[in-house]
């Protein structure tokens, strides 16, 4: 089955989170994603009340910028979470926005050595490891977690390049991809994941999570091109939906048929209602998703 989930968008205040995140709970879509976008809101702060504020449905983080981040650190803040609510963090890692990572003064000569480095090391020490290693980045003197999770757990990475998406393949159990990904994206996205995979002699599961932006009501339309508009992609086809709950979950279908495990419906930037939103994709939605 097609896992479903919607977006909170930074673009919102965080004190909108609540309401949100319990709506998402009630009306049982499965996933609820945060963004951890320059300079709005905090990934593991806005997960864990999420989390805290409901019971079954997951909350996923995509993404966490690694720049920003020692690993040591994202490894304790992702043990929490999965120790304090078993099954329902999702969290994904990243380059960041490289403008943005400039801004802090964070920018990585080599992001791909860094993201390389992040992704052996976290999931070693979620895994129950202690580790050691010194690489171009990421250092570690025998350092373990005094309470990993309790059980395997998923390391996300986000990817849109050739040699990221291959890495993912090697180092990541799952990779988020943009709203930027039609379904020809999303398929040629798991060939070179698949080729990482095959390198590593990896076997084990990849969960493949996309986003699609989507955009439902009477200027739905109007909205999605204006947003595709200003991400400079307004050319790119099969991007995208805007209409009915029908016509969103043939959206979800193709990409699903391209090779995606997890469609998350991303509201445009001006959704006027973004609790609306997140009960049109568990209410209306997610009955028509097989």
């Amino acid at each position: 089955m097609t896992e479903l989930g919607a977006v909170f968008r930074p673009q919102l205040p965080p004190e909108r989170l609540r309401a949100l995140a319990r709506l998402a709970d009630e009306t049982g879509l499965e996933e609820l994603w945060l963004w951890e976008d320059c300079f709005r809101e905090g990934g593991i702060s806005t997960a864990a009340a999420a989390l805290a504020w409901t019971e079954r449905v997951r909350i996923g983080v995509g993404l966490l910028p690694v720049p920003l981040r020692n690993v040591a650190i994202t490894a304790m803040e992702a043990a929490t979470l999965h120790r304090m609510f078993p099954g329902r963090a999702v969290l994904g890692v990243g380059h960041g926005v490289q403008d943005w990572m400039g801004q802090v003064g964070a920018r990585a000569e080599s992001p791909l050595t860094l993201l390389r480095e992040h992704l052996v090391a976290l999931r070693a020490l979620l895994g129950g490891e202690r580790v050691s290693t010194q690489g171009r980045y990421v250092s570690l003197d025998d350092v373990a977690l005094d309470w990993p999770p309790e059980g395997p757990v998923e390391v996300l990475t986000g990817a849109t390049g050739p040699r990221t998406l291959r890495l993912a393949g090697e180092a990541a159990d799952g990779t988020v991809l943009t709203a930027s990904t039609p379904p020809d994206g999303v398929r040629r996205a798991r060939r070179l994941i698949d080729e990482g995979r095959r390198k590593a002699g990896r076997t084990d599961r990849h969960r493949v999570v996309v986003y699609l932006l989507t955009a439902t009501g009477p200027d739905a339309a109007a909205r999605l091109r204006a947003e595709l508009a200003e991400e400079g992609v307004a050319d790119v086809p099969d991007l995208g939906v805007a209409g009915d709950a029908g016509a969103v979950a043939k959206a979800v279908q193709r990409l699903a048929d391209a090779g995606a495990g997890t469609v998350v419906l991303q509201p445009t930037a001006d959704e006027p209602d973004p609790e609306g939103f997140v009960r049109f994709a568990a209410e209306d939605v997610r009955p028509l998703v097989p």
